[in-house]
């Protein structure tokens, strides 16, 4: 591929990455998808799967083109940042939405690890004489929907631990519970919560603080909440969740629980949010693991949120 068709398609998937992500609520639990129709160097159409059941990316965006565009169909390239799939479910195929219309060239973001999918969309698009490229910003749009790949490829949620830690590295005063979080990153807090499927505590945090576990600072869902305790371990917890289709967990405590996850290295992500006050002592924050990823520094009044993505070592030769 030559370096100016590359820009051209990098340029209109990032487009497409735009689109996606307005509907990172609403389409749950189907992936984020965005998809772009160009013809003539102009977008004549695009959309984004906005609602689960309702049409997907690639249905709204043939819906937005005019009438005096269709005519252009035929020379257009269709970019999309997951491959359309290719099974019935609540709605019929975007391979053959796609075949139907005629366009001479489709742009993949990534494939789909959906088992009905997986590859199937794209070789239908193929086998129908439409020139596919994939692979273009693969990398940003498996990472708009880690949570989708990490459930139907490693048959578990998307697992973040999380919690709040004094300066030198406390998570409550001499036991006693600590305000480490402010006003507004406790609201930051409750807008992760409503991002994710399930979140879980330890049963001494349960005990002792009451948390609720809500997003009552912040506009959407609450997580299914779970608690940790002797009866109900990390293993049935992984099952319950794949049962019930909750892509994604936030670990919230404490400690015990916390690090019986990065033992395990059970996890995807890490979020520390780190106070400039010292207590002297109490309950330490979980040892952070050496296999991570600095992926973003965020200062809100005087804190400092860091968020770490875990990079496990392969394993080493006998």
């Amino acid at each position: 591929m030559n370096s100016s068709l590359l820009q051209t398609d990098e340029r209109y998937m990032c487009r497409c990455l735009q689109l996606a992500a307005c509907g990172r609520n609403g389409s749950r639990p189907n992936p984020m998808v965005g998809a772009v129709i160009v013809a003539r160097d102009r977008i004549i159409g695009e959309g984004y799967h906005v609602r689960c059941g309702e049409g997907h990316a690639e249905v709204n965006a043939f819906a937005a083109v005019r009438a005096e565009d269709e005519r252009l169909l035929p020379e257009a390239t269709v970019y999309v940042s997951l491959e359309p799939c290719a099974h019935y479910g609540k709605t019929p195929p975007c391979a053959d939405l796609i075949v139907s219309k005629g366009v001479r060239r489709v742009v993949v973001g990534c494939v789909d690890p959906f088992a009905k999918v997986k590859g199937r969309g794209i070789q239908k698009l193929r086998d129908a004489g439409i020139a596919v490229s994939v692979g273009v910003l693969e990398e940003e749009c498996r990472w708009l929907n880690r949570r989708f790949f990490t459930f139907h490829q490693l048959h578990r949620p998307y697992i973040i631990l999380k919690w709040a830690q004094t300066a030198d590295g406390f998570i409550d005063d001499h036991g006693r519970p600590l305000a480490i979080s402010t006003p507004f990153t406790r609201m930051l807090v409750h807008r992760l919560r409503a991002q994710e499927d399930a979140i879980v505590v330890g049963r001494v945090t349960d005990e002792r603080e009451h948390p609720r576990l809500d997003v009552r600072e912040w506009s959407g869902p609450s997580p299914a909440r779970f608690i940790l305790s002797h009866d109900f371990g990390i293993d049935r917890l992984i099952q319950t969740c794949v049962e019930q289709n909750l892509q994604s967990l936030i670990v919230e405590g404490g400690r015990r629980t916390l690090q019986s996850f990065i033992d395990r290295q059970l996890y995807d992500e890490i979020r520390v949010e780190t106070a400039p006050l010292t207590v002297g002592g109490g309950t330490r924050a979980p040892q952070m693991p050496a296999a991570q990823r600095l992926i973003k520094t965020e200062f809100y009044d005087s804190n400092i949120i860091r968020s770490f993505k875990h990079t496990p070592q392969p394993p080493s030769s006998p």
